[in-house]
């Protein structure tokens, strides 16, 4: 176990990590030669501005705001960082697009696609497994109702996993899942009271129980939890509700997440250990380039009274 637990988190980004502390969040990037380069990002959290929505199993949601926010800020940067900050010439429709919507475009096209991308993920993760388990409950002709909740959560998993792997097939997905493994390892580097160095970095395992995936996991799982005590077959009243119940579950998964990065008992590694074995798929070893970068960031966010020490 490490001789302490840290708030401090991160996040992989294209040739580049981002790692987000109690005061600060800094994002770094290396190019082709092997330079790094730091950037802070700033945005107001909205846990820090209302301390209200701060507190225990209200937090999780508005965490995740947060983190979406921040998110979102760092992978502009990102992206802006792979392009150099040059802009190709617009032909065709982009032309178009650019005269006449000028700076806003870019907004507008990650408006569009983020409600594309959350109209998908209800279909495929919610109405599409009750609709799928209506069916086969027709078949069957028995009443097999019992078995709803297990059938679907099973279905959005198999859905995620293989979503999951096919991205992991991808050489860019893969670089961005080799910088989440250079995450985790700087982050039990800190914790273990090590210096942080590539050679210590390099050392420490890739598999964090506080990680995104673990926790994209435990979701999953208590989403078959909650699903025995939705009533309705209808798919779409039935993903209404289950739409309903994500602040629950976000806020519970919170809570248990933290509960289990602080204990070593049975029952924490056994909700902990669907997430582990997940990370398998999303956290890749880093290359030495990579791991520079993960302690840049760290180094950069790391608060001098030891405000990020979990108490």
């Amino acid at each position: 176990m490490p001789k302490k637990i840290t708030t401090i988190g991160g996040q992989a980004l294209m040739e580049g990590i981002m790692m987000v502390g109690p005061k600060r969040t800094t994002a770094a990037f290396c190019d082709e030669q092997g330079s790094i380069s730091t950037e802070d990002i700033s945005i107001e959290r909205i846990t820090k501005k209302y301390p209200i929505l701060g507190k225990p199993f209200i937090r999780g949601i508005f965490s995740m705001v947060d983190t979406f926010r921040l998110g979102y800020k760092a992978l502009s940067l990102s992206a802006e960082k792979l392009t150099g900050g040059q802009e190709e010439e617009l032909t065709g429709l982009d032309k178009w697009l650019d005269d006449h919507l000028g700076e806003k475009m870019t907004g507008i096209v990650m408006a569009i696609g983020s409600v594309l991308g959350i109209g998908l993920a209800i279909v495929l993760f919610f109405m599409l497994p009750t609709f799928l388990f209506n069916l086969v409950q027709s078949v069957v002709g028995g009443d097999i109702s019992g078995w709803r909740s297990v059938f679907e959560g099973a279905l959005r998993i198999f859905i995620f996993l293989g979503y999951v792997l096919l991205v992991s097939l991808m050489p860019d997905i893969k670089r961005v899942f080799q910088y989440h493994g250079a995450e985790h390892k700087t982050i039990f580097c800190y914790e273990a009271d090590l210096p942080l160095t590539v050679e210590n970095v390099r050392a420490q395992g890739r598999f964090h129980p506080r990680c995104g995936t673990s926790f994209m996991a435990l979701m999953l799982l208590l989403g078959i939890i909650v699903g025995f005590f939705i009533p309705f077959a209808n798919p779409i009243l039935r993903t209404a509700v289950k739409l309903l119940c994500i602040p629950v579950i976000v806020n519970i998964g919170y809570e248990l997440q933290k509960l289990c990065a602080r204990h070593d008992n049975l029952a924490c590694r056994i909700i902990t250990a669907p997430g582990l074995w997940m990370q398998r798929i999303t956290v890749k070893e880093p290359d030495d380039r990579m791991i520079a970068a993960a302690i840049a960031a760290m180094e950069a966010v790391i608060p001098e009274n030891g405000e990020d020490l979990v108490k």
